[in-house]
């Protein structure tokens, strides 16, 4: 009897472990759903058959353009990145996060007569920034945000990298692979695939990381002197050597660690630790999915703080280079584990 017993027990929470899945799958399902109605609405808006364009009469005369105020700026995007996030869930919060996640930058053909140039010896650094637009944020700015590490506290939004700001403007710190052409790939990604770019830039530590100035005329065999102004582009390099006897040498000193200050909420971050189930593992090698971007994306807990704690210790479903992953966290002990990874055409299928 008692065999039976519990031959039961283990069916009812093999089902009940069933309908959890299945209830995992209807929303993400349900989510997919409703992004691709979204984007038929989108088609539908602006189409017009061709006989009401046939129609239709050109505008008498075009309302006179008001010019802008004095604040209001206006910038062309340089190019695009391509990225394999295709919605925001789960994108990793900073680039350094999602180190080993491949991207590339495509530089608009028509920004130059020959766009190729404008990249001429960037290959020569390590890294730069990528500054650009959050075009997908339709939410409005507010003074103060909940970063997801401070479980539920507000902090003012300059003193984050939130991206509901004032103005969408993001900047992230990436590695540089190659160029080819008018197109960067770059390691390190937390950008959206399609998102416009305004400006790149290369790192440079001298410039990038915190330093001390430290006035004097004399040359120190224990730092470098630099001039205290930049040639841009060759372009003041006459006006420097005229200049140069009667000009007083700055060196630069690396800051020591006690002079950087940040909140402690950024340096107790945790990272949690991701577990493979056996089913996950399998799937992984048979899709060809690079598992270290999963472990990535995982170990800094991509989970905004409502659903951290209104959905504790739930399934969770993101999107990752057209595949769709579902794991469990266990907030207990800080852990999460990935139950399995399918093809959004299979789950579709199911």
């Amino acid at each position: 009897m008692a065999s039976e017993l519990d031959k039961l027990k283990l069916q009812l929470k093999v089902a009940r472990d069933e309908i959890s899945n299945l209830r995992s799958q209807l929303n993400s399902l349900n989510h997919v759903h409703k992004k691709e109605i979204e984007a038929v609405r989108n088609i539908l808006k602006d189409f017009k058959c061709g006989e009401c364009s046939a129609k239709e009469v050109e505008p008498v005369s075009p309302k006179k353009i008001e010019k802008p105020a004095n604040d209001s700026i206006q910038f062309n995007a340089i190019g695009y990145v391509n990225t394999i996030f295709k919605e925001k869930r789960a994108i990793p919060r900073q680039a350094s996060v999602a180190g080993t996640i491949q991207s590339k930058l495509e530089i608009n053909k028509d920004l130059f007569s020959n766009p190729e140039l404008c990249l001429n010896s960037l290959d020569e650094f390590s890294h730069f920034w990528i500054i650009y637009n959050f075009h997908k944020n339709e939410s409005h700015a507010k003074p103060k945000v909940y970063p997801p590490r401070l479980e539920g506290e507000s902090v003012g939004v300059f003193a984050t990298r939130s991206p509901h700001r004032p103005n969408l403007i993001g900047m992230s710190l990436v590695k540089l692979d190659r160029v080819e052409g008018t197109t960067i790939y770059f390691y390190g990604t937390d950008m959206l695939d399609g998102t416009p770019v305004l400006d790149i830039k290369p790192y440079i530590p001298q410039y990038d990381s915190p330093q001390k100035i430290v006035a004097s005329g004399l040359n120190s065999s224990n730092s470098t002197p630099i001039k205290t102004r930049e040639d841009p582009d060759g372009e003041e390099n006459e006006y420097s050597a005229m200049t140069s006897s009667t000009s007083s040498v700055t060196q630069m000193n690396s800051i020591d660690d006690d002079d950087v200050k940040i909140p402690d909420w950024i340096k107790e971050s945790k990272h949690l630790k991701v577990i493979f189930s056996e089913t996950s593992q399998q799937q992984v090698k048979e899709l060809n999915v690079n598992q270290k971007s999963i472990e990535e994306i995982l170990q800094s807990d991509p989970r905004s703080v409502y659903v951290r704690e209104k959905y504790l210790s739930q399934i969770y479903n993101f999107q990752i280079d057209g595949k769709n992953v579902m794991c469990k966290f266990d907030d207990k002990i800080h852990s999460v584990t990935v139950l399995q990874v399918k093809k959004l055409m299979d789950m579709n299928e199911d």
